[in-house]
C-alpha cells in the first residue's frame, strides 16, 4: 500500500500546498511518526495527478518563480475518506534498528551494551524534551481551542502518543540498564 499517498492527500485536505510545503510537513509535525524524502514526495505527487486524485495550478512567486500549488480533487477527497474509514490490523512491520541490535546483544561485550543503551537513553530523553516543548507551544497557541473539529486535534493526539511512547521507552531502557548490572 502506498501510505505516502494518503499522507499527501491528508495534507492537501487541510489546505492547498506546494511540494516544498508538503516536504516541510514531514520535517515538522508529521516527522514525529512518519518520514518521507523529497525523492519520494515529488514522484508521488506526479502519480496522484495522473490518477486524478490531486490537481495543481501554477502560481508566480516574486517576479519569475513558478510554483505548483496542489489541491485535492473530489476523487482525492473520496479516496482519503475511504482510507480513513478502513479498519486496519496492527502494523507489525515497524523497523527499529536499535531493537535489532538489542536482539543480538549477546554478541557484544557488557560494557559496549551498556554504552549502547546509555546512548539510546540520552537520545530518547532529548526527544522527550523536544516533544514536551512542542506540546507546550501547541497548548499555548491553541489552548482550549483544540477540539475534535480543529486541524490541531490530530496533531495533539499524535504528539501526546509520541510523548507516552518515549516515556515508556525511557523506562524500559532504565530497567534494562539496571538488569545489565
Amino acid at each position: 500500500m502506498r501510505v505516502l499517498k494518503y499522507a499527501i492527500l491528508g495534507l492537501l485536505e487541510q489546505e492547498k500546498q506546494t511540494g516544498y510545503d508538503i516536504a516541510a510537513a514531514f520535517k515538522g509535525a508529521l516527522g514525529q511518526f512518519w518520514s518521507a524524502k523529497h525523492s519520494q514526495i515529488y514522484p508521488e505527487l506526479k502519480k496522484l495527478v495522473a490518477e486524478g486524485l490531486i490537481e495543481f495550478e501554477t502560481v508566480i512567486q516574486g517576479e519569475k518563480l513558478e510554483k505548483k500549488l496542489y489541491s485535492l480533487t473530489v476523487a482525492g477527497e473520496a479516496e482519503l475518506k475511504e482510507w480513513m474509514q478502513r479498519l486496519e490490523a496492527v502494523d507489525v512491520s515497524h523497523k527499529d534498528e536499535f531493537m535489532l541490535k538489542t536482539f543480538f546483544i549477546s554478541s557484544m561485550e557488557k560494557e559496549e551494551a551498556k554504552e549502547l543503551f546509555s546512548n539510546q537513553l540520552d537520545s530518547r530523553k532529548r526527544k522527550l524534551d523536544e516533544l514536551g516543548r512542542i506540546l507546550t507551544e501547541l497548548e499555548a497557541e491553541f489552548g482550549s481551542n483544540i477540539v475534535f473539529s480543529s486541524p490541531e486535534f490530530g496533531h495533539y493526539l499524535v504528539l501526546t502518543r509520541a510523548i507516552e511512547r518515549e516515556k515508556g521507552y525511557i523506562q524500559w531502557l532504565e530497567r534494562s540498564l539496571q538488569f545489565m548490572e
